[in-house]
């Protein structure tokens, strides 16, 4: 993204460009006219071809009593999912745990690789790899799909009495309900992303300043709270979909 600042110091000869500063540097695709973030796509079907993997060897032969890891991995992963949809869902939950968990498992999945993987060594024309989550389209679009999701939540289950909502307590709230919509998504993806890169910026001034010994527990702390993240991105967005349906704050 390229920003020029201009000082007109006589408007009837010329402008003077006082300073040219680019920020950020991406490696693009051009598809059909549309410039797309090549870096943030590649890691992102990584993401999804290790889910699948994961969900492949986990299925492949299913027993009652699991006898291989992959079950055992990812039932433990169904289990916890299945957990924050109930808790925040209550009885309604089970719809909606493959939407929650496919939240929690990308988001997961991509911070822990932008924490762990040495994207520095992949050289690229423009730009290098890190987390998709440290990319605000991606954590936008992640917002934006669950905002869809809780509003056909709400809908498929009261109809049009679920715009009732916004009368709730007294309709001198509605600015204020239309607002909340408005919100959510934004405090979902600014978290995620500002989050994800903070740690991810911190970790590479450590790793220039001090290579050896200090980034290591860094990157440790990183791991942990890139769960956190992924849990509460999780937890906040079954309460949104339990909240449409069963219409509780």
């Amino acid at each position: 993204m390229t920003s020029n600042l201009y000082l007109d110091y006589n408007p009837t000869i010329s402008t003077l460009p006082l300073a040219d500063l680019e920020v950020g540097k991406h490696f693009y695709w051009e598809i059909f006219g549309y410039s797309l973030h090549g870096q943030v796509f590649i890691v992102s079907w990584l993401v999804i071809g290790l889910i699948l993997s994961a969900s492949v060897l986990a299925t492949i032969t299913l027993n009652q009593v699991p006898r291989n890891n992959w079950q055992n991995i990812m039932e433990i992963v169904v289990e916890y999912v299945q957990g924050i949809a109930k808790n925040q869902m209550g009885s309604n939950f089970g719809e909606w745990v493959p939407f929650v968990g496919t939240l929690f498992l990308f988001i997961l999945i991509s911070n822990w690789l932008g924490a762990l993987v040495p994207w520095k060594l992949i050289h690229l024309p423009e730009g290098e790899l890190a987390a998709p989550t440290n990319d605000i389209n991606t954590t936008i679009s992640l917002a934006l799909a669950t905002s869809i999701t809780y509003f056909y939540a709400g809908l498929k289950k009261k109809g049009f009495s679920y715009f009732k909502k916004y009368f709730q307590p007294t309709p001198v709230l509605l600015p204020i309900n239309i607002l909340e919509d408005f919100t959510k998504p934004l405090s979902l993806s600014f978290r995620l992303f500002g989050n994800i890169l903070a740690d991810e910026l911190t970790v590479s001034v450590l790793t220039l300043l001090v290579p050896i010994l200090i980034p290591l527990p860094i990157m440790i702390l990183g791991l942990f709270a890139s769960s956190i993240q992924a849990l509460i991105f999780a937890t906040l967005a079954a309460a949104y979909i339990g909240e449409s349906v069963e219409g509780h704050h």
